[in-house]
């Protein structure tokens, strides 16, 4: 099965009960689940729950527990208001009886209003930066044998970043991240499924930037590293299998934590997508500084 396939499966939940859903996860070569697919199938569960013409317009999540990749995880939607113009949806994911994972998302109408954005950063082309594929090929023969399977596996999101931003290099740098990205192979076309697809794609990235300033690779067999949050707002539409652009940058990191925001452009430059996560990067090794 492609990546992207294993993606449509993996995001094209069960559904058990009017309220509840139930979804397996994919491979990413680590006994624990991506935390961007938890993101892109609460999403779809609460969706499913939504009389049209609602769109998810915004989602804030918490991430309670590692999620077990050996087993499925159920979804329990809490249908919390149904108004004129928005509507607003809790998502619990359960695994072993207990929450894992718990989001807030909120939809709205289409409506005329207000429009401005700030400016799309200049960077350079897909063209001109280097496919993480790439990368993690490269890299793939000096990584743990912990790690070897997770950079050996086809993704269903294709990379492409600055070759000074590539996350397994060990040199201090700016918290600051341009990458671009897509989806490999064809999604439908509806656009709240790729609402879903970008929650997936959101999650890649962002506590890794949190670590440029201190000279720690990612992924890090001498630190703990875990996403704790996650907030994001859909603000335009867009087509995931065109290039988006990702600026990812991290204002903060303190008391064993790290704080990234990231804006996400269309290549006409719209801001089609905002987000936010702290997540926990405890040092556990000689590393420690």
């Amino acid at each position: 099965m492609s990546a992207v396939k294993s993606l449509l499966k993996v995001l094209d939940l069960e559904q058990l009960e009017i309220n509840l859903f139930r979804g397996d996860s994919r491979d990413i070569g680590s006994i624990n689940v991506f935390g961007g697919q938890v993101l892109g199938q609460a999403l779809n569960a609460a969706i499913r729950t939504i009389e049209e013409p609602k769109y998810a317009h915004s989602l804030h999540a918490y991430f309670l527990l590692p999620g077990d990749m050996s087993v499925p995880i159920i979804y329990d939607v809490d249908r919390i208001r149904d108004g004129r113009s928005f509507a607003t949806r809790r998502v619990v994911a359960i695994q072993h009886g207990k929450p894992i994972f718990n989001m807030s998302a909120s939809f709205q109408i289409e409506e005329p209003g207000y429009d401005h954005q700030i400016d799309v950063p200049t960077t350079l082309s897909p063209e001109q930066m280097i496919s993480m594929d790439v990368v993690r090929k490269k890299f793939a023969q000096y990584a743990p044998e912990n790690l070897k399977r997770f950079m050996d596996l086809e993704w269903p999101i294709e990379i492409r970043l600055e070759a000074e931003n590539i996350p397994y290099l060990t040199y201090e740098r700016e918290p600051r991240r341009d990458f671009w990205f897509r989806a490999v192979e064809a999604l439908p076309k509806d656009q709240e499924f790729h609402k879903c697809a970008l929650a997936y794609a959101s999650d890649f990235n962002l506590l890794s930037t949190a670590l440029l300033p201190h000279s720690v690779a990612f992924p890090n067999p001498d630190m703990i590293l875990a996403s704790l949050d996650h907030a994001m707002w859909f603000h335009r539409p867009f087509d995931i299998h065109e290039w988006l652009l990702y600026r990812v940058e991290s204002p903060s990191a303190s008391n064993a934590r790290g704080l990234s925001m990231g804006h996400i452009f269309d290549q006409s430059g719209h801001l089609v997508a905002s987000v936010s996560q702290e997540g926990l990067m405890r040092p556990i090794g000689k590393n420690q500084k």
